[in-house]
């Protein structure tokens, strides 16, 4: 199954973002070799700038999905204000269709 990880940055973390970055590249880098990430990238403001992620694993069940959002060093290093994790249902411009 599908999971999607809306994760929303707290107001003015945009620098802990960029010095946190490296190691969430590698730890993503690191699921999609496993098979787990689908898809990620930032949710943009009205800025262009980043405020928050989005991503989309494949998980057995949602617990494993919150297991992976814990691990990500962006949620480790205090930058999110909110994570929300649901079923996805990946219908269209899916890669393996």
């Amino acid at each position: 199954m599908f999971y999607a990880l809306m994760c929303k940055d707290k107001p003015g973390s945009l620098d802990l973002r960029m010095a946190t970055r490296p190691p969430h590249v590698e730890y993503l880098k690191g699921l999609e070799a496993n098979g787990v990430l689908k898809m990620a990238g930032p949710l943009l403001g009205e800025d262009e700038k980043p405020i928050g992620s989005l991503l989309v694993v494949a998980a057995a069940d949602k617990a494993e999905a919150e297991a992976v959002a814990a691990g990500d060093p962006y949620e480790l290093a205090g930058l999110f204000e909110t994570t929300e994790i649901r079923a996805f249902n990946w219908v269209f411009g899916k890669p393996e269709a």
